[in-house]
């Protein structure tokens, strides 16, 4: 190929050193400016630490290899060239301070209004021995690392969590900050309330001392003299900060009203410049936050409560929301315009809104046993959540798009969410919003945690393409964020999954005849294929494969930091090969094994790793290990998969023996497979390279 791909500028770095250190909630406190584009407040992150914690090492470009009495840097990526731009403050609450600590000899960096920016900084800290020093080595001093880019830092703070009122009733340290915080993040399930509470007050509480701290491109780098290891490092910070107008993580515009708003945009840099945090995935907290905004605003974020206003003085509103399932930081999604709440008409007993029963057997998807998720107040556990088809739901558009969300959406979301309760279970969330962006979105659409970000273009035309792309993103509760990617690069695992359920579960909202679902199924299959040869044809080669790590994929650096292959590649956007690899590999799986089969065990995977992070290998590994008995001797190990293999010359002689005992062997050439860029074009797929579309 002649495009040239330039890893500097094309890889994005997750800098967190989350091998020694996690952030288990952030509690966050913010102002939302319009006039000024900007986005104030406060962050404070409880900390958990431990060994458990390290990763396997990988050579990844920003690794770097802590060796005793030795300094090490962080090797960054070109700076990004944003222009630091004067603000002033919105917040409601009292004024602080704005300066940074610097270090005996170090020089201040910090600008003229007392803050940090982050741009390419020589500065004591970034330029020292502190900079990737994450564990234990004689006298240097603990380094945080958090993911950050394009923020403010005024103030970096450690929480005094001993002085909340009442914090003795459960700690049996009460003048050990962290060992407060220890408790109060191991604190079980059913007190999920009472831990909420505690994190609030512990957010609120005054600092007790100042810690030293910079930025640079990519990160926040913070530490504390004389604490030396994870361990002794402070385990509740407060970070005071604010945005920038410019800041790729969220979008400053108007919507289709003309009326202002902001949302958050997801990939490719994610939440790092809304708020400092760890964004690899290992790292999955829960949140809270107080989001303040005019009266004439709402605010909807990734919650699982439906947030009401309280009326605050001068003309605000306050909105609090909150998460007790821990996910990824990059999940977290915000937006505040001045949305309406879209009420369905009244509709008749024959409208599509009708809540339908696909009702497999209960036993299909129901089973006994503990989650093997980390402890939260969990759904597949909640005996009336299992049952629960269709999800409390609200919609909310700008008042120009009423007619067309009643007419077109409204109608939708009941069937498709009952025919994913039918399909796979019990849904994962308790409830779901859903969003018509404004229209510069990029996308049809986005799904986070009980949130959902719709393109205006879904609502035009007939039925098919919102119900189809609700679908889609329906399916993304399951796969992308109740069970999410371990590495990022193996997007198709979250956007395979969906395209293939879309096309499940918009068959049985329709309650189409199997020979019509057959039908439709085939012609969207049909376009997809020629979609994909054309993207292969015209992409850059190393952009095809679906794990581009290849034997490294999931692997990390001693610290916990790693690199998104091509994350900051501007083509990545537009590109389809995650989604159309991924869904004609689920289909060629589905149709070998039998639908029946395939989508019994699917639903058995999900009550599997609900509430965790997978790599290919363990979906493909379960999938080899749960073949039905009865199936084992026409469906073997080596007959299903032998055709999809043999399309891409793997050699047969793997298939000599055909027994389930040979099954991580065809789990590694099937990885192996999916390495390459030629993967998934399949024979079974090569009878649409003639038709007609």
């Amino acid at each position: 190929m002649d495009i040239k791909l330039d890893p500097s500028r094309d890889d994005l770095p997750l800098m967190a050193n989350t091998s020694h250190i996690l952030v288990k909630h952030y509690v966050l406190d913010l102002d939302v400016d319009f006039e000024s584009q900007i986005i104030e407040g406060t962050i404070v992150l409880f900390f958990e630490s431990g060994n458990r914690f390290k990763k396997r090492s990988s050579s990844t470009e920003i690794a770097c290899r802590s060796e005793p009495n030795e300094a090490c840097k962080f090797r960054m990526p070109e700076p990004c060239q944003i222009p630091v731009t004067d603000t002033k403050t919105f917040s409601s609450k009292i004024g602080y301070n704005d300066f940074v600590i610097c270090g005996k000899g170090e020089k201040d960096t910090s600008g003229k209004d007392g803050n940090h920016d982050n741009q390419e900084q020589a500065s004591g800290i970034s330029s020292s021995k502190y900079c990737c020093d994450t564990g234990n080595h004689g006298s240097e001093e603990f380094l945080l690392v958090l993911d950050c880019c394009d923020l403010s830092v005024l103030k970096v703070e450690e929480v005094d969590v001993a002085a909340v009122p009442g914090i003795e009733k459960f700690t049996r340290s009460p003048k050990l900050r962290n060992q407060i915080v220890r408790e109060l993040v191991a604190l079980p399930a059913d007190r999920w309330r009472e831990q909420l509470d505690y994190y609030a007050r512990c957010s609120q509480a005054p600092g007790c001392g100042e810690l030293l701290f910079d930025t640079d491109t990519w990160s926040l780098q913070i530490r504390k003299t004389g604490a030396q290891t994870a361990t002794d490092f402070p385990h509740a910070i407060r970070i005071r900060y604010r945005t920038k107008p410019q800041g790729r993580s969220v979008t400053w515009t108007s919507d289709q009203s003309g009326r202002p708003c902001v949302y958050t945009v997801g990939s490719p840099i994610n939440n790092r410049a809304l708020f400092p945090c760890q964004e690899p995935p290992v790292a999955m907290s829960t949140w809270q936050a107080t989001i303040r905004a005019a009266a004439s605003f709402v605010v909807l974020m990734s919650g699982e409560n439906s947030a009401k206003p309280t009326q605050l003085q001068e003309g605000y509103s306050s909105w609090h929301y909150y998460v007790t399932m821990p996910m990824p930081a990059s999940t977290f999604t915000i937006a505040v315009g001045s949305w309406t709440e879209m009420k369905p008409e009244i509709c008749s007993s024959n409208d599509l809104a009708t809540e339908r029963s696909f009702s497999p057997s209960e036993a299909d998807f129901r089973y006994v046993g503990v989650c093997g998720h980390m402890e939260y107040p969990c759904r597949f556990q909640n005996a009336s959540a299992t049952t629960q088809k269709i999800i409390p739901h609200r919609v909310f558009a700008p008042v120009c798009l009423k007619g067309a969300c009643q007419e077109t959406l409204l109608p939708l979301i009941p069937p498709c969410l009952s025919a994913a309760h039918s399909v796979l279970g019990t849904h994962p969330f308790s409830r779901l919003d859903i969003l018509i962006v404004p229209a510069n979105f990029s996308s049809l659409g986005m799904a986070s945690p009980h949130i959902v970000f719709l393109s205006q273009s879904t609502l035009t035309g007939m039925s098919q393409l919102c119900g189809t792309r609700l679908c889609h993103e329906i399916a993304h509760a399951w796969f992308g964020l109740a069970i999410g990617a371990r590495d990022w690069t193996e997007e198709w695992l979250s956007e395979g999954f969906a395209t293939h359920l879309e096309d499940v579960f918009w068959a049985k909202a329709q309650q189409l005849a199997p020979h019509e679902a057959w039908e439709q199924q085939e012609l969207r299959a049909c376009l997809r294929w020629h979609r994909l040869q054309d993207e292969v044809q015209n992409s850059p080669e190393e952009m095809q494969v679906l794990r581009p790590n290849k034997e490294k994929t999931g692997h990390v650096s001693d610290s916990g930091s790693s690199v998104i292959r091509h994350g900051l590649n501007p083509e990545k956007v537009f590109m389809q090969v995650h989604y159309l690899k991924g869904y004609f590999l689920l289909r060629f799986l589905a149709k070998r094994l039998g639908e029946d089969t395939y989508f019994s065990f699917l639903r058995k995977f999900v009550h599997t790793f609900h509430g965790q992070l997978i790599l290919s290998q363990d979906f493909l590994q379960m999938l080899l290990e749960n073949i039905p008995e009865e199936k084992r001797p026409e469906l073997s190990v080596g007959n299903i998969f032998r055709d999809w293999l043999e399309s891409s010359g793997i050699p047969q002689g793997i298939f000599l023996t055909q027994g389930l005992s040979t099954g991580l062997q065809h789990c590694r050439q099937i990885l192996y497979h999916l390495s390459h860029r030629k993967s998934l074009l399949l024979r079974d797929i090569s009878k649409y390279k003639d038709r007609s579309t």
